[in-house]
């Protein structure tokens, strides 16, 4: 017989990150004996990103420094494109720009996936973070990547001398601090969430469920490079008096923009899609369910990432022993709920697996 068990309130994802991470414990449901004057148990404690934490006030702090810092950054980009009449100066304003106006996006993602789940979003709403990420990301395409690319070939056709390097130059090294600011932050909350991971720092921004932090990142990151290429530009400029290789700066700019683009838009529509979670994660968990002393076999898992480190649980288990219909449906729920005490579990459903059904391995 084959029981579907409704799944209970949905919380978060990582039920890898124990209860220990803040915040209360969905209340389990009474239970029979001794199981119901137990502690909670921190289940999954030893899975992967368990150390991470939900993280979401980290993102949060994330973005606003990005936001403040490229603000600050694109009026003086501007002022000195102005000045100087250097493309690839204008190409990193355009760029900066482009960056503010996404983080407002970003802004939006963080707060509208973190909205609760009600009847019509069982899993919450966490999935929002990918959209309003989504829209970021083809912004920067479009008025960073586009604009820099379009005007470095204007510039090339209808070449235009430039002067007051050394305004370009100071503002092109405030705005090298500025960024560095924002990028070591990112840092920061990305390096413990990778070494819980096991993973190299651009691995875990790939990979993480957190499209905020990858944003940013990424975002700086490109801005870093962006600004080394527009120095080197800008003195070529300079040194030869030809502004041709301004031009190609500006070009090289809006392609550095458009690769960026797409690797955060592809990441995007693949969380958007429906992704399971990392195989470490998954390995992990069916081991912490078999360390359950009411769980015999585990026959079936998935793990899927309904928004930044938030998971749905569904699986198939052999529960021990030969109870009758009603307790196992019982011991069913009350295993759902020590799951759900995790923050990070977005939803749980489980049910019984059919004796000829193959046992997972891990």
């Amino acid at each position: 017989m084959r029981l579907t068990v409704p799944a209970p309130p949905p919380v978060c994802y990582h039920w890898v990150v124990a209860h220990d991470q803040g915040g209360e414990p969905a209340p389990a449901p009474a239970v029979a004996g001794e199981a119901a004057r137990r502690p909670r148990d921190v289940l999954f404690r030893s899975v992967p990103g368990a150390a991470a934490g939900p993280g979401g006030s980290e993102s949060l702090v994330t973005v606003l420094v990005a936001f403040g810092a490229n603000v600050l950054i694109a009026v003086a980009k501007t002022v000195a494109a102005v000045v100087t009449g250097s493309a690839s100066l204008l190409a990193e304003a355009a760029h900066s720009w482009a960056d503010s106006g996404n983080e407002i996006f970003l802004l939006i993602a963080d707060r509208r996936s973190r909205r609760p789940a009600d009847p019509a979003h069982p899993f919450g709403h966490g999935r929002e973070a990918y959209v309003w990420s989504l829209f970021a990301a083809i912004g920067l395409f479009v008025a960073g990547a586009a604009v820099s690319a379009t005007h470095g070939i204007q510039e090339l056709i209808h070449p235009e001398p430039a002067g007051h390097f050394a305004v370009g130059y100071v503002v092109l090294a405030v705005s090298f601090v500025l960024e560095g600011t924002s990028f070591l932050q990112s840092v920061r909350q990305a390096k413990p969430e990778a070494e819980s991971f096991q993973r190299d720092l651009i691995e875990h921004v790939l990979a993480t469920s957190d499209p905020t932090l990858r944003a940013v990142f990424a975002e700086d990151s490109a801005a870093l490079i962006g600004l080394v290429i527009a120095t080197a530009a800008l003195a070529a400029h300079q040194l030869t008096g030809s502004p041709v290789p301004d031009a190609i700066g500006s070009i090289l700019v809006g392609v550095l923009l458009a690769v960026v683009a797409v690797v955060l838009i592809n990441r995007n529509r693949r969380y958007l899609v429906g992704e399971e979670a990392d195989p470490r994660v998954r390995a992990a968990a069916i081991r912490a369910l078999l360390d359950q002393p009411e769980v015999a076999r585990v026959t079936y898992l998935r793990l899927e990432i309904v928004g930044p480190r938030r998971v749905s649980v569904i699986g198939d288990v052999d529960l021990t022993g030969d109870d009758t219909e009603s307790h196992v449906a019982v011991r069913l729920r009350a295993l759902e709920a020590k799951i759900s005490e995790s923050p990070a579990v977005a939803g749980a459903v489980l049910s019984l697996s059919a004796p000829d059904e193959p046992s997972l391995k891990v």
